[in-house]
């Protein structure tokens, strides 16, 4: 059994040593998607996940996908995608479309986590300067690929990225985390393994050490304005 949160503040979160093996790292249910709960969780490395039909649920899975500044990984293609793509680059220009555009079906015809209530509780943590969104642009000006996720200090939790063009989230991904690292953050949450994201130097960790880097990139205060240009776009 799992344990069933009260809607109250501060939330009290269970241990995450006590989260399930079967399905991986659910921890709890119920609770609440305001800033402060979600802020709260993030904080401990616990995010919500579930779906229509279900509670709210909470997740620490083990291992954790991590990418740690001195990690990152650059290939040879990417920064030559980096130096000549005609793509466009920027910052919370258009969170609302990136995140419905995350919730989108996949093209292998797959659902996605993010519901609507998702969506709004993740809309306000914009609006409070907690998640930020990545977009690129196409020449032609249309949106064509992007990401969100919390900053919190130092560290960001990437939550979702989409792509409607070659390369899109791959060249929003290798300038946001350049710029974010180069910046002062420490690690960027990947929270379960990828190819897309092990290409750039993510690592499962399990969940001991996950959460003493948390701790540690947590512990010193970073505040971080994003630059609305990332790139120009013009090559």
């Amino acid at each position: 059994m799992i344990d069933w949160l009260q809607e109250e503040l501060p939330p009290h979160f269970p241990e995450t040593a006590s989260a399930q093996q079967e399905p991986n790292g659910l921890l709890a249910a119920g609770g609440l998607l305001s800033p402060a709960w979600l802020v709260a969780a993030y904080r401990r490395g616990i995010f919500p996940w579930y779906d229509e039909e279900s509670p709210i649920l909470w997740w620490s899975p083990a291992p954790r996908m991590v990418l740690q500044a001195e990690d990152l990984h650059l290939g040879r293609s990417v920064r030559k995608l980096m130096r000549t793509s005609s793509y466009r680059v920027t910052c919370n220009l258009a969170f609302s479309e990136v995140i419905y555009q995350c919730a989108q079906p996949r093209d292998d015809g797959a659902g996605t986590w993010i519901t609507d209530e998702m969506e709004q509780a993740y809309i306000r943590l914009n609006a409070n300067d907690i998640s930020h969104s990545v977009e690129c642009w196409s020449e032609d000006g249309d949106l064509i690929g992007g990401l969100y996720g919390l900053l919190i200090s130092r560290v960001f939790y990437g939550e979702s990225m989409f792509s409607r063009a070659s390369n899109s989230s791959k060249l929003v991904f290798a300038h946001f985390a350049q710029y974010l690292f180069n910046s002062g953050i420490q690690i960027i949450d990947c929270q379960m393994h990828s190819d897309h994201m092990a290409q750039f130097g993510a690592a499962e960790v399990e969940r001991e050490e996950f959460e003493t880097l948390l701790a540690t990139a947590l512990a010193e205060p970073l505040n971080i304005q994003l630059p609305v240009f990332l790139t120009s776009g013009q090559q």
